[in-house]
């Protein structure tokens, strides 16, 4: 028999501010019991030191979090000079001091050089996995592991603020980006060191910065639905994103709904005005346009699901 799940079996995306000092999977946790969900995923860590945007995925959007992991993301960050970390971050030990001896202009040179498409070697505290253990677990046994460079793009990173040896700037990046390991490279191309000292997440994919919430007031809106005897997910589900924002940037592929039981059962389907083959789709049925996967146009020109929703969701 099998066992039922505990809590309710919602759908959709909340973006959450995570505070500093926390974990982002204690984030994920914290929200999850607020909500009272069956399921929930998040969308790619945060260090504990970073604050900002962590979509929270329920129910049927976990399947679709993955693709979150491959947008842009956007954030503010302030590097202190003078002093390199072991982590690259102010929650690490200060290895290295130097005499900061920078001006202006060759700050700016230097940040300029990070613009546009570059190797990056990703930090020993990384959560990327080296023989199925991750980064960070060798580097605190004091274990160094080789790691192959990664292909990053900065598409932008503007200096917002040089005073007191702290450097503050706005970068837009693409996915699997580093930005200690920026600031770190910062520091050695200035000859003085560098290290994170905030780290702020405002931006993944096109989401509305203005949607975020705190765990704070989350926890706020389910004390005040108890102590009102009312039902917490009418306050709360109002808030969630519906589940295909996830995939809100791949283009739209539109099926009739008596072809999309065959889409929801795995097969692929002839379908009208396809992108060209190897694309990522969202796939969306009838003049509803309601979201049921994402699939890919395979050599055939066929439309092959990848994700679809659970059964439930299929049209009659």
């Amino acid at each position: 028999m099998a066992r039922r799940r505990k809590g309710r079996p919602i759908n959709g995306v909340i973006l959450v501010d995570k505070p500093t000092g926390i974990s982002s999977n204690d984030t994920l946790q914290k929200v999850k019991r607020i909500f009272f969900a069956q399921k929930a995923g998040h969308t790619g860590a945060l260090d504990p030191l970073a604050t900002g945007m962590l979509p929270i995925c329920f129910g049927e959007a976990t399947k679709f979090s993955q693709f979150l992991l491959d947008s842009d993301k956007r954030y503010r960050v302030i590097a202190k000079l003078g002093e390199r970390t072991d982590t690259s971050d102010s929650d690490g030990e200060v290895v290295e001091t130097r005499e900061v001896k920078v001006d202006r202009g060759q700050l700016e040179r230097c940040i300029a050089k990070f613009r546009g498409t570059t190797d990056q070697i990703p930090s020993m505290y990384s959560a990327l996995k080296y023989k199925g253990r991750k980064l960070y677990e060798y580097a605190r046994e004091g274990v160094e592991v080789p790691r192959e460079s990664r292909k990053i793009t900065v598409y932008s990173v503007d200096l917002l603020r040089f005073e007191n040896n702290e450097v503050e700037m706005e970068l837009h990046v693409s996915k699997g980006t580093y930005i200690r390991t920026i600031v770190d490279d910062l520091g050695e191309m200035l000859g003085c060191g560098a290290h994170v000292i905030m780290l702020r997440r405002t931006g993944v994919s096109n989401f509305p910065y203005e949607r975020m919430v705190t765990i704070e007031q989350l926890q706020a809106m389910l004390d005040d639905a108890k102590a009102n005897d009312v039902e917490p997910g009418t306050v709360l589900d109002p808030l969630l994103l519906p589940t295909d924002t996830a995939v809100q940037d791949l283009p739209e592929v539109n099926i009739l709904p008596a072809i999309a039981v065959y889409v929801l059962n795995g097969n692929p389907v002839q379908a009208g005005r396809v992108p060209a083959e190897g694309t990522l789709v969202r796939i969306t049925v009838g003049q509803e346009r309601e979201f049921i996967g994402v699939g890919v146009i395979d050599a055939k020109g066929m439309l092959a699901p990848k994700r679809v929703m659970a059964n439930e969701h299929q049209q009659d």
